[in-house]
């Protein structure tokens, strides 16, 4: 199978569900900053150690969550294709809050505000958590323009889960500047 069509040369494109919409689309938008999102957790990832095996692992399990998360927003209301999607839960919003907590629990409070760096590992989380914030953005503005249905509960546990996962990356950037031994970098006014 080729991977280029033409059939997007016209700014157009086909979502999940088959519709043809504008590239500009606000479905479009939101999953194309999730599939942006999961990008950069690929670089988070590959910019582990060995030794983070286990964090590398909960970081792909988030992958796979997103992508779900990116399936529901590629299709459009009462779409038949939207009955074989996972819902995005408040469980997967609770796995993250635990990952935090875990997190949490070895680093020194926050007193003042960081600036993004340190170890890249930690360069790389901050960069997913501003996609992140932007992701769920979008989201918010495409549940703003749909009716309520059941499309619109799906959309709120979507942007639940993004917002717990920028939290979430926000602590794992302190956590691996912490695993490799940097400080956190402090915002000097």
């Amino acid at each position: 199978m080729k991977i280029y069509t033409g059939s997007g040369d016209r700014g157009k494109t086909g979502l999940f569900s088959g519709e043809r919409v504008s590239k500009s689309d606000q479905r479009v938008e939101a999953y194309g900053d999730v599939d942006e999102l999961n990008s950069v957790l690929g670089g988070v990832v590959a910019s582990l150690s060995s030794e983070a095996a286990e964090l590398a692992h909960e970081l792909q399990q988030i992958q796979s969550i997103l992508l779900h998360l990116g399936s529901w927003l590629a299709v459009t209301p009462d779409s038949p294709a939207a009955k074989e999607l996972l819902e995005i839960t408040a469980e997967h919003s609770k796995t993250l809050e635990v990952a935090i907590d875990r997190m949490e629990k070895e680093l020194p409070d926050l007193k003042e505000f960081l600036l993004p760096g340190g170890h890249i590992t930690a360069v790389w989380a901050h960069v997913a958590r501003a996609v992140c914030r932007r992701a769920e953005r979008h989201v918010v503005r495409l549940s703003t323009s749909s009716p309520e249905t059941e499309e619109s509960h799906q959309l709120r546990g979507a942007i639940v889960y993004l917002n717990r996962l920028s939290d979430y990356l926000f602590v794992l950037a302190r956590h691996c500047n912490k695993i490799h031994g940097l400080p956190d970098t402090l915002w000097k006014k």
